[in-house]
Formats: structure tokens, C-alpha cells, sequence
């Protein structure tokens, strides 16, 4: 064998979205803070990404996280979270695998019941807290960065569908908020296909006609993704509700979708549906679930905005290492549009 590069991967997915964590084979890389060392990857050093994610090692559903060294002297460590078509800021599925990985492997100290972890995504620190028991990380709960609305039940024109009713929020990444019923889906398995191609549609309406730049970092611009939301159960101070969220390139995300839940978090709070003290239940067309609550308020530049927590489970799946051999025909992989659109 003679690999020319080579990434010791740990496989890993919370609620069933894949997310697994490069625990080596990059020890660390330019910029003084981690949206700068995220901007590098993408600009300087995007094979790394490529050659994880696309095939043949890859597949449209795999994500992967870099672990790095922190910037910010509170962090635990840093991490880099690649995706098929981006660099997102934040992504909560990912943060879980990341923790758990980081406690189960051994490269942060578990301590049972409850692990305390300091993550730095390109977007923030997060807080994590991992509740453990006999050498697992059975749960999950972050601490995310704040979250807002940009707008609530604007109207938007779309191709084939005619006039549609969104609320954009940034989650951690940038949302497009819908209501299921109103486009005559009932969130079913079988209707997967479907969501993704009207998500699509939908996306690039809001992003051709609404702004959506963040306050404080306008390189963070434009809906990411688009979530189709089923109505809100109340049972007491808990509400439950299923979504499906149309991610990156056009698939369904298998989980809740982490920051796409924080993001409905904070409109379900600006509409004052959900309030501090209450959770919610939200469940992924696959049928897992994340539970989320408001932790508190704050401001973002001016604007309302909440601080949420998430709280999920996630599993390793296999430890292995990728590599590339010097006369591999594909050094950075390759996608073809049946499957990737």
C-alpha cells in the first residue's frame, strides 16, 4: 500500500444523519480564529472535503467534521464541519457526533454522569453538556449560538408553486421556514423525493427575493435549507412537532436537524408559541428526534434573539482510515446528478 494521504476517520451519526468526526491526519491549519481556519479549508485546502465526502468514499448523505486545535483559550478544541456543497458555521447533528467521539475515543477524559465540553465551530463556542454512563455518551445537550428571526410570514413566488409563506431564521446556518400542509404534504417517508425538488424550488425563490445576511458576519448569507413543518402539538409545557428539512444539494436531512431546530425554536418564539421554560419535541421524517428549549434571550446586533439548547444522542459506526493512492483517478473524488442533483 502507498498512500499519499491519509485521514483516520471515526464513523458516527446522531438521530441516523451521518457525521463522521477525522480524528487524524491533519494536525492543524492557518487562521486565528476558526471561521478563518474553516474559510482556509475552503479556499486553500477544499480536497480534504472532497476526497471525505464525494464518492467513492463519500456518498450525497455523509457529512464529516474536522477536528482542530481552539482559538479561543475557553474551548476544549475546535472543529470544521464539511458538507457536500458547504462549510456550514454551525450544524448541531454534527456538534453531537463530534462530542461523543471526542468522549468515547478517549480524546477527552469521560467523567460519569456528566461530562462538561467546550466546542469551538466556526460560528462560536458552544457549550456542551454529556450525560454518561458505563463508557457511552447517552445524551447530548448544547448550548447554542444565538439564534433569531430575519422575517416572519413573508410571501415569496415560486416557480410552479405560485405565492408561498416563509419565515427565514438563522439557526446557525440560514433557514427557510414552511408549512407542509399548505403544499399539500402530510410529511410521510415516500413523499422524500418530492419535498427535496419543491425545496429546491423553494430556496432559490427566497434567496432571489429576500435578504438574509447575518448582522454581525455578513460572509454568513443566503438560505442554506428549507424546512417543511407539520403542526405543533401542546401537551403541557411540551410541544411536539415533525419537520423535513431539504438540505444542501437537495436531500432530506435523516435527523431533526440541529440548527434547523434552533432556528424554528426562535420563531416558534417570536410568534409566542413557545416560551422560556417550555420544550420541544421535533421530530425527523425518519421518525428521531431532537428536544430543544429556549435556555434564554439576548440580542444580536440589536435584535431579539434566544440562546437554545438541543439535546439529541449519537453512535460510532466504524474507525477506519481513508487514503489515496498517487494513481487514483480520483484525488478528490467525483459526484455525477442522478444522485447529488
Amino acid at each position: 500500500m502507498r498512500w499519499k494521504k491519509c485521514f483516520t476517520v471515526v464513523g458516527c451519526h446522531a438521530a441516523g444523519e451521518v457525521g463522521n468526526v477525522i480524528t487524524g491526519g491533519v494536525i492543524d491549519v492557518p487562521g486565528k480564529t476558526m471561521f478563518e481556519k474553516m474559510e482556509y479549508l475552503e479556499t486553500r485546502a477544499d480536497d480534504i472535503r472532497k476526497l471525505t465526502l464525494f464518492e467513492p468514499r463519500g456518498a450525497p448523505y455523509v457529512n464529516a467534521n474536522l477536528i482542530l486545535p481552539a482559538c479561543d483559550p475557553s474551548a476544549d478544541f475546535g472543529f470544521v464541519i464539511l458538507e457536500s456543497t458547504e462549510y456550514p458555521p454551525m450544524s448541531g447533528a454534527n456538534a453531537i457526533c463530534v462530542a461523543t467521539v471526542a468522549l468515547e475515543t478517549g480524546i477527552v477524559e469521560m467523567q460519569e454522569p456528566v461530562t462538561t465540553l467546550r466546542m469551538e465551530a466556526p460560528g462560536g463556542v458552544i457549550e456542551c453538556k454529556c450525560t454518561c454512563d458505563n463508557g457511552k455518551a447517552t445524551e447530548i445537550e448544547f448550548t447554542n449560538i444565538p439564534c433569531f428571526v430575519y422575517e416572519l410570514d413573508k410571501q415569496v413566488e415560486v416557480e410552479g408553486l405560485g405565492t408561498v409563506t416563509v419565515d427565514t431564521a438563522f439557526g446557525g446556518m440560514n433557514y427557510a421556514y414552511v408549512d407542509a400542509a399548505a403544499l399539500g404534504f402530510s410529511l410521510k417517508p415516500e413523499e422524500a423525493r418530492e419535498l427535496c425538488a419543491v425545496g429546491l424550488k423553494i430556496k432559490a425563490a427566497v434567496n432571489e427575493q429576500l435578504q438574509t445576511v447575518h448582522p454581525e458576519n455578513g460572509k454568513i448569507s443566503g438560505v442554506s435549507n428549507v424546512v417543511f413543518q407539520g403542526p405543533v402539538i401542546r401537551s403541557g409545557n411540551t410541544l411536539e412537532s415533525q419537520s423535513a428539512t431539504v438540505v444542501l444539494h437537495g436531500r432530506i436531512d435523516r435527523s431533526p436537524c440541529g440548527t434547523g431546530t434552533s432556528g424554528r425554536v426562535a420563531v416558534l418564539h417570536a410568534k409566542g408559541v413557545l416560551k422560556e421554560g417550555e420544550c420541544l419535541k421535533h421530530i425527523s421524517l425518519a421518525g428521531t428526534s431532537f428536544v430543544a428549549t429556549v435556555k434564554h434571550t439576548t440580542k444580536v446586533a440589536g435584535r431579539d434573539a434566544i440562546v437554545p439548547t438541543v439535546a439529541g444522542q449519537a453512535w460510532i459506526t466504524s474507525m477506519g482510515q481513508y487514503g489515496l493512492d498517487p494513481t487514483d483517478p480520483y484525488p478528490q473524488g467525483h459526484i455525477l446528478s442522478d444522485v447529488w442533483f
